[in-house]
């Protein structure tokens, strides 16, 4: 059992605030940041961020008159992994390292007695709360960064506090409907609640720093509490204050927080919703989140995730996914180089560069991705010179290297993602890894240009741009 730490004063250095996270990522990264300052309705806020992508640009966007909002509203955070790596303070080569190197570095949320989130304490009124809707397919408005925080009961041997994401709207003025989809350890946590025929109290954070929302995207067992992750994230504690009604330790810093309970008898309608498969879904297993008190920061602002297959949504949980990967295979295979997830595969898809290996290897090293995680439905294995965060390389790499009834293998019958609309009824898929690396045996010389051409190019092409 572990001791809490005594309540203190937050300490000035080392801030957790997002807000400080903003001022300092727009004064050091002014380029990284796009501003809108013209009025703009709800639902133009997801077809910027698309209309972004499409033209190859992902900078953090911060709207500041989004029509009925009422606060400045702040998106595509994560859209980066260049940021994400700003954030743990590497380049995008060391992402993975840094990631799992920082998470180690557990530590026990740190609680004090005061923070901004506690500015307005008030009982609900969600018709007030500020969200929008993302896409024409969506039922309504969305809550799509909540962070829903539970402790474990004393019940819950071997199991700890959990932090996971969760989308939700507005089913009255005092009730959420959300959707545990994840069945991960929440869920698991409401069916022993159920089981002692008890309610589960939550608290769902809405804005926060971004290594907080990280934190909560970590893969970790039963018995680890997200927080500490986020402690680690940090290098210091994670600075909790204590909701009034059911003391859940949440980020004193927050913008608002919502804290209630989830009574397991309870079900609402749920969704369509735009999830990361780039399909309006409306799986869901129709929860109520009862809120009972709002803590929020005087003039809180919208931080919002854009859904759907969007890099800032899909970066959320496969940074840490990969990073945990990236260290299992690394320590298992040393032929293994690099591990990427492409925006294109949604969660389902894996490419993985390779040293050249003994006959086989290949294939052993894709059946431990797909055995280690259960999301991925497809992994490609390529060499070393083939640029893994370029689809256009992996496909190259396909068309060249690989012979489907000698190099493609399948594996079926396995349980995978529920929000998969391809998956069979009973949620289960199958797999499949293609081996496109060259293998032994192989005969061709890849075609280069000389490295001082390239420059000659640079150049000469530098200078038609500037003119």
């Amino acid at each position: 059992m572990t001791t809490e730490p005594a309540a203190g004063p937050v300490p000035a250095a080392a801030s957790q605030d997002l807000r400080d996270f903003l001022a300092r990522y727009t004064a050091d990264h002014p380029d990284d940041v796009l501003s809108v300052d013209e009025r703009i309705e709800g639902e133009d806020v997801a077809a910027l961020v698309l209309e972004l992508a499409a033209r190859g640009r992902d900078e953090l966007v911060v709207c500041r008159n989004v029509a009925g909002l009422g606060a400045p509203l702040v998106t595509n955070v994560f859209a980066s992994r260049r940021r994400i790596a700003r954030l743990l303070g590497t380049g995008t080569a060391g992402l993975h390292r840094a990631y799992q190197a920082a998470s180690a570095r557990r530590c026990e949320p740190r609680v004090v007695r005061e923070g901004p989130v506690l500015d307005v304490v008030a009982e609900p009124d969600l018709g007030a709360l500020p969200m929008i809707r993302h896409f024409a397919s969506d039922r309504g408005p969305y809550i799509t960064n909540g962070i829903i925080t539970a402790e474990a009961p004393a019940y819950a041997e071997g199991r700890s506090g959990n932090l996971s994401y969760h989308r939700a709207m507005v089913h009255s003025p005092g009730e959420l409907a959300t959707s545990l989809h994840s069945r991960g350890h929440l869920w698991q946590l409401l069916r022993l609640a159920e089981e002692h025929g008890e309610r589960l109290p939550v608290a769902m954070v809405v804005g926060a720093h971004p290594l907080f929302m990280l934190a909560a995207s970590a893969r970790v067992g039963a018995d680890t509490d997200e927080r500490c992750v986020a402690g680690g994230l940090f290098g210091a504690p994670l600075e909790v204050v204590r909701t009034p009604k059911y003391g859940i330790r949440v980020p004193a810093s927050a913008e608002t927080v919502l804290e209630g309970f989830i009574d397991p008898a309870r079900r609402a309608d749920e969704g369509p919703f735009g999830e990361f498969s780039g399909y309006s879904s409306d799986r869901s297993t129709h929860n109520v989140l009862t809120v009972e008190t709002v803590l929020r920061r005087r003039d809180a602002l919208l931080l919002d995730v854009v859904g759907g297959s969007t890099a800032e949504h899909l970066n959320l949980a496969r940074v840490p996914r990969e990073s945990e990967m990236a260290q299992k295979l690394m320590e298992r295979f040393p032929e293994v180089t690099a591990l990427h997830y492409p925006t294109s595969g949604t969660h389902f898809h894996a490419y993985v560069a390779m040293r050249a290996g003994r006959p086989g290897q290949a294939r052993q090293i894709m059946l431990g991705l797909l055995g280690w995680d259960p999301y991925l439905k497809t992994v490609v294995a390529v060499d070393e010179d083939v640029d893994i965060t370029r689809d256009s390389q992996v496909l190259w790499a396909m068309a060249t290297h690989l012979q489907p009834h000698r190099d493609v293998f399948q594996v079926g019958g396995l349980p995978g993602s529920p929000l998969d609309p391809s998956s069979t009824a009973d949620g289960t898929t199958s797999r499949m890894a293609l081996d496109a690396t060259r293998g032994p045996g192989f005969e061709g010389v890849r075609i280069e240009v000389a490295p001082g051409r390239t420059e000659a190019a640079r150049r000469l092409l530098d200078g038609r741009a500037a003119s």
